[in-house]
């Protein structure tokens, strides 16, 4: 019980280890990736062989996915199994800690539009991926679509690795909506720069950048061929009569990120606007969990690695580590979240994106759901949760159990943010591991199996 755990090796996840070992407290760092990065690093990384040096003190656990949360005497057992997904002969772990951070990430999230299942079709972040981590390029004519800065960075990747950008189309207005919040875009001029930087490139490569435009469509019979993009108006409904019709073979989507909040939910951290509600020291609701980074707000690697060195110093803390107060990072911390509240307002997920989707439209890829079957089962059935809804649409059943989908259908239907990370059991799990994890928890004095079992439906209800 006396070691730091922390779960995730993002910016968040290695600034919290650090921070936590250089204090002399043991760490144990889980994450499911091979190298140290987390997402946003790890693609520089492929790209230039770098490694990343954690203190002795810090134990990495590569290749690992935490599947549980349970609490117990005194703080929390977190359940994880190693290995890849698809090795049987993965083995359990289970660790036992008084201080447990948080810093799992997010991913990115995209918005259903006819089309948006075809074979060509990708995230932002799968198609940058790809162009910086391995050089390829998701397709020869590419159109970079969505909200956010993000789509800058993928298309000059796209760029660089030979692909032709034939537009961003940008949801947003951004200009806007950093004018109403003057201080958050002050707190970020640092980043200003580098916006320019990509900015210039896109010239460079003469890729046109257009504000207030989406794609609402994309054709094709096996794979994309070409898209429709329209004009919006504020709330993102197309204008009438401004669609065109773009011929690509490959198209990147990203609409911000969605925060991976499944252990937060099990270990009953709080939950505001779709986030975990933290204090000034990243300390959640729960004593003794701690989280950092992307579950607390999108706001860029700076402030993930400014609230995981607080959230380090604040866990070695509680294991009794003689701590000084990192004003330095806790400062940064404050002005970082300044930042993602103005990057919030000029780039928020507006409802009109509903009214790009039609009744055939697919809006669970996993289970093949359309919109109509979504929209039937809660008119005919009055569904009143997330667990009904699963059951009589299938939407969130699948592999990805709503991970994808979970967001969109929330607001299709108008369910509460988050509502689809409610699941005791976090990552996929084979029965003979379940089997096997309940057996070794009930030596340590409890089944998290059981537990499931037994608050299945309210937690999920």
């Amino acid at each position: 019980m006396n070691r730091v755990v922390v779960v995730g090796a993002g910016p968040a996840g290695l600034a919290a280890a650090s921070a936590a070992a250089e204090l002399g407290v043991e760490v144990v760092l889980v994450d499911a990736g091979a190298k140290l990065g987390g997402q946003y690093f790890r693609q520089d990384a492929l790209a230039r062989g770098d490694r990343f040096a954690l203190p002795l003190a810090v134990e990495h656990v590569a290749n690992a996915s935490v599947w549980a949360v349970e609490p117990v005497e005194g703080g929390h057992r977190v359940h994880v199994r190693i290995g890849e997904a698809d090795d049987p002969s993965r083995t359990g772990r289970v660790l036992e800690t008084r201080a447990l951070v948080l810093a799992t990430g997010a991913y990115d999230r995209a918005v259903p539009f006819p089309g948006w299942d075809l074979p060509g079709v990708f995230t932002a972040g799968a198609a940058q991926a790809m162009a910086k981590g391995q050089g390829v390029a998701v397709g020869d004519r590419v159109l970079v679509a969505g909200t956010g800065p993000f789509l800058l960075p993928v298309a000059v990747a796209l760029a660089a690795a030979g692909a032709r950008v034939v537009e961003v189309a940008e949801a947003n207005a951004p200009v806007a909506g950093w004018l109403s919040r003057p201080r958050g875009a002050a707190a970020g001029t640092r980043r200003f720069p580098e916006l320019a930087r990509y900015a210039g490139m896109l010239a460079r490569h003469r890729v046109p950048y257009r504000t207030r435009t989406a794609v609402v469509a994309a054709h094709g019979s096996d794979s994309v061929a070409a898209a429709t993009v329209a004009r919006l108006a504020k709330d993102w409904t197309p204008v009438p009569g401004s669609e065109r019709r773009v011929e690509v073979d490959a198209v990147a989507v990203g609409f911000g990120f969605t925060p991976q909040l499944e252990l937060a939910v099990a270990a009953r951290c709080r939950i505001e606007g779709g986030f975990v509600a933290v204090d000034a020291t990243q300390g959640t609701s729960v004593p003794g969990v701690f989280a950092a980074g992307e579950l607390t707000g999108i706001g860029g690697a700076e402030l993930a690695a400014s609230e995981g060195a607080v959230a380090g110093a604040a866990a070695a803390k509680r294991l009794g580590a003689v701590v000084e107060p990192p004003l330095g990072a806790m400062a940064r911390v404050r002005s970082g979240r300044r930042f993602a509240a103005a990057l919030a307002a000029a780039y928020p997920v507006r409802p009109g994106w509903t009214g790009w989707v039609r009744d055939d439209t697919v809006v669970c890829r996993c289970e093949e759901v359309p919109l109509g079957r979504l929209l039937e089962a809660v008119d005919e059935r009055d569904l009143w949760g997330v667990r009904p809804l699963k059951l009589a649409s299938g939407a969130g059943l699948g592999m990805c159990q709503g991970r994808v989908c979970g967001a969109n259908v929330a607001e299709l239907v108008g369910l509460d943010d988050g509502v689809f990370a409610r699941r005791r059991i976090a990552a996929p799990l084979r029965l003979g591991e379940l089997a096997g994890a309940a057996s070794t928890a009930e030596e340590a004095g409890g089944s998290p199996a059981s537990r499931a079992d037994q608050s299945f439906g309210q937690d999920l209800g």
